[in-house]
């Protein structure tokens, strides 16, 4: 239900009102609810004098770690720290080259202004006016000129370049580069054609820190990058500060829901039984709160702006509307097989976001499906839903869907083979 004026008084200016909430990726919400202590923490990280620990930001899709990011670099702006970064493509694993690039481009948005010095003739920078001299600035193409002339590996060439432009950075009063990177789960080394982004990466950054030049990575992503950082590197247990992003409790998805609309000031309010379903219904993860709100103010506003009164949430229609939009194509990009273990693990798990092991998927596949799963295939199965980001192994050796309410999806859907 939702309490609302009486009719006559709704009979306002209603055509400019808007809808507060804001459901897609890496939106900024209305308003940021129950994330004050991870911002805490990393003003604590930006306080360090030397370089000891960098950040991993990680969760399930639909927890606000984009979003989360984007307020991070205000914090560190004001605290004088420089911020460059970037979503980082599957394309920066391609080679150890691509890795050097966006960092030389990363980088040059913070350099671009430094003047290296003067000469008469100089292929790289602007003309001062009444001057018949040019000034080098170190651009991208000034950095990728020392790069190149540094002899020796990859690394050595980005050392020298990072190196370099903290010395002009410096004298800058600068308190230090941040490199924040989202999507970072997309970063990897390629055994089979001898190149090694990731691990360069990592070697990179605690070189530097360990000269006490002050680059931080920032690194988010899904629960996939905390095992892929260590096979890399076994020390980035003892690099990173690792941040996880779960979904909010009741109290912080409350003030998700209500704070925007009272903001709004508009003639929609939700009742709090209204607030309870939609917090029930969301479970807690950011995205889904925003999806759910947006559909139900619209409905609620229609129906002002008809003149009835508000009644119920239509949470059937929007759970339809949701599984076509957020669902159905991930579910579309299964196998039947695959599908099928999916199927097995969502009803082998008490919550949504708990944890199981291939004995238990093994087990409750005996018990829900004609043809179950041996121990073999289930690790084989499981290792290509990891690959489409559907499912994701923790260090314990314990699986769980990398979606949130994928759960509650795959139990709304028939298959054909189960038991």
């Amino acid at each position: 239900m939702s309490m609302q004026p009486p009719v006559e008084q709704l009979a306002l200016e209603l055509e400019d009102i808007g809808n507060p909430f804001k459901p897609g990726a890496g939106h900024m919400p209305p308003h940021l609810a129950g994330r004050e202590q991870e911002q805490e923490e990393f003003r604590r990280v930006l306080g360090q004098t030397t370089i000891l620990e960098n950040v991993v930001l990680t969760g399930l899709r639909g927890v606000g770690k984009t979003v989360l990011l984007d307020t991070f670099k205000p914090i560190a702006q004001e605290r004088g720290w420089a911020w460059v970064g970037a979503d980082m493509s599957e394309a920066v694993s391609v080679s150890e080259e691509h890795l050097a690039t966006r960092l030389l481009a990363d980088l040059s948005v913070v350099t671009s202004t430094l003047i290296v010095g003067t000469q008469e003739q100089f292929n790289v920078g602007f003309t001062v006016k009444g001057s018949n001299h040019l000034i080098q600035t170190l651009d991208f193409a000034a950095l990728v000129t020392i790069y190149q002339q540094t002899p020796g590996l990859v690394i050595d060439k980005l050392k020298t370049v990072l190196e370099f432009a903290w010395r002009l950075l410096q004298a800058e009063h600068r308190r230090g580069v941040i490199f924040a990177y989202d999507e970072a789960q997309n970063l990897s080394d390629n055994k089979q054609k001898d190149e090694w982004p990731l691990s360069i990466l990592l070697d990179l950054f605690q070189s530097i820190q360990r000269k006490n030049i002050p680059f931080m990575l920032v690194l988010t992503g899904l629960p996939t990058l905390i095992p892929r950082l260590v096979d890399a590197r076994t020390y980035t247990e003892r690099m990173f500060r690792v941040i996880e992003l779960t979904k909010l409790d009741d109290e912080s998805s409350r003030a998700a829901i209500t704070i925007p609309i009272t903001r709004n000031r508009g003639p929609v309010a939700f009742h709090p039984d209204s607030v309870t379903t939609i917090v029930k219904e969301s479970g807690g993860y950011p995205y889904f709160i925003q999806f759910i709100c947006r559909e139900v103010y619209d409905v609620f506003l229609q129906d002002v702006r008809a003149g009835h009164r508000v009644n119920t949430v239509p949470m059937d229609a929007i759970t339809r509307k949701l599984d076509q939009d957020f669902f159905a194509g991930r579910w579309g990009n299964c196998t039947d097989r695959q599908r099928e273990l999916l199927y097995v693990m969502a009803w082998a798990m008490p919550q949504s976001d708990s944890e199981v092991t291939i004995q238990e998927i093994v087990q409750e596949s005996r018990d829900r499906l004609v043809k179950g799963f041996g121990a073999s295939h289930a690790n084989q199965i499981l290792a290509a839903l990891n690959s489409k980001g559907l499912v994701y192994k923790n260090r314990h050796g314990r699986y769980s869907l990398a979606v949130p309410l994928l759960d509650r999806f795959i139990k709304r859907q028939e298959l054909g083979s189960t038991a």
